[in-house]
């Protein structure tokens, strides 16, 4: 293949442009954000799941002692009753005066223990609320993180993003002036090698595989004409001649 010597250095301006574009994207793909907002995202969703326990906890507590209050009101409305009945006189019987009375200290018993059960109930429930507390502000604390996380992630992928749009807008002004088949065969060794499909000699040795030329292929290289399309031996890029590539 031949192309004018011009054109084959300003391959090498194309390769400067696609190895920058390579940069950003792999600069974008890697910004520090994206794990900072995978981080704050599993944490802040492990955080809600622990929310939602602890409010299932502070809901369910509170029906349990809803109805443990009910239980000691009822036995306090009947110890009550009996006790009415027993302060009336309408109870005469001795048997059923005894009955009445065993009945009274059996409620009173039955009301301090349910009332123990209520207290136990109750600290349960504190304790679920203060963890319901504590949630709550960690989830808006990490919730306000994230947020701060995903608006720097996004403001520096746009930067990056406007910055590859420039690169490629020059990419596409400099590639318009090589010839297409030249081109074409540049874009499918980059393809193949990594990224790079054009590399200039610089000193007797290709800046694509950085290895040395051996003398033969120097001679070679030397003996081609301005216009020949030479390639490397080693890597087979495109080697691309300039006044430093010493011969």
């Amino acid at each position: 293949m031949n192309a004018a010597s011009a054109d084959q250095i300003r391959l090498l301006d194309v390769q400067a442009l696609d190895v920058r574009l390579t940069q950003l994207a792999h600069k974008r793909k890697n910004l520090p954000e994206h794990a900072e907002v995978t981080t704050l995202d599993a944490d802040l969703t492990q955080h809600r799941d622990l929310l939602v326990a602890a409010q299932t906890e502070d809901s369910d507590t509170g029906r349990e002692q809803t109805k443990a209050e009910q239980d000691v009101d009822q036995v306090r409305q009947r110890a009550a009753r009996d006790q009415k009945r027993l302060d009336s006189g309408a109870v005469t019987s001795p048997k059923d005066l005894e009955n009445l009375q065993r009945e009274i200290t059996s409620l009173a018993k039955r009301q301090g223990d349910l009332e123990d059960v209520v207290l136990e109930v109750m600290e349960r429930r504190e304790a679920a609320q203060s963890r319901v507390a504590e949630l709550t502000e960690r989830v808006q604390s990490v919730e306000a993180k994230l947020a701060d996380a995903v608006t720097r992630r996004d403001t520096a992928s746009s930067e990056l993003d406007a910055e590859a749009e420039e690169v490629r807008k020059e990419r596409e002004g400099i590639a318009g002036e090589i010839p297409a088949d030249l081109l074409k065969l540049y874009d499918k060794l980059r393809d193949q090698q990594g990224g790079v499909g054009a590399a200039k000699l610089f000193q007797r040795r290709c800046e694509g595989c950085r290895q040395e030329l051996p003398i033969t292929e120097i001679n070679e290289i030397r003996a081609a004409a301005p216009d020949t399309v030479v390639r490397c031996e080693n890597c087979r890029r495109i080697l691309v001649r300039t006044p430093e590539s010493g011969l």
